[in-house]
């Protein structure tokens, strides 16, 4: 379990409803996250090689589009329940601890794939807009993204070839508590390649002493 921070508390179930609430009640034009896709963009934020700056990160929530959130959408409500959940997030991937990522059963026939579905869309739109993380072209992230875009639909996965590979071999998940281990797991791989943690001070070799020149 992840001590919550005096400053950004995690969420309870209340908050997330609220959270919803006000989501749903952006109004149009604008296109905003719902609960399960910003725990996904979240995730992708987080999982940047370098902090985003909420300035970049916090428009998307009330709209896929970035544009300002018209008068009346609790902007501010919104915005710190978000930032709350964001720090929750931050402290569990930086320690490597297990969070609960926001999917929600939909029925008792659907797979667990489209239960997972709307939450790995939110992680696609981060990378959409914050493209650092795929930049790297780091072979290592090849298999926790593939275990995560195993959701989106083949024929939606255009130019990725090593990716597709790699989910041709995957099992898809036999329950949607196994789904989520695997995207748990997945952000925690990625989190190794992008946010690797320091080692120790003990367990760092010491610097050689350079022999003195008489």
């Amino acid at each position: 379990m992840i001590p919550a921070s005096p400053e950004f508390p995690a969420l309870t179930d209340a908050d997330i409803a609220r959270l919803e609430q006000l989501l749903d009640a952006v109004p149009a034009p604008c296109q905003p996250l719902d609960v399960s896709a910003l725990d996904g963009y979240l995730c992708g934020v987080l999982l940047q090689p370098a902090p985003v700056p909420a300035g970049r990160w916090q428009p998307r929530i009330t709209d896929l589009e970035g544009r300002p959130a018209p008068p009346g959408a609790a902007l501010d409500e919104t915005l710190a329940l978000a930032r709350r959940r964001h720090a929750e997030l931050d402290r569990a991937i930086g320690q490597r601890q297990w969070f609960d990522p926001w999917v929600f059963q939909l029925d008792d026939d659907a797979a667990p794939e489209q239960a997972l579905l709307p939450w790995v869309a939110g992680f696609a739109a981060a990378l959409d807009v914050h493209g650092d993380l795929l930049a790297l072209g780091d072979p290592a992230l090849v298999e926790p993204m593939a275990l995560l875009y195993a959701h989106f639909d083949p024929d939606d996965l255009e130019d990725a070839d090593a990716l597709l590979e790699v989910i041709a071999t995957l099992e898809p998940p036999a329950d949607l508590a196994e789904a989520v281990q695997d995207c748990v797991r997945a952000v925690m791989l990625i989190a190794d390649v992008t946010r690797p943690r320091r080692q120790p001070a003990a367990a760092r070799p010491r610097p050689q002493r350079r022999p003195q020149r008489r």
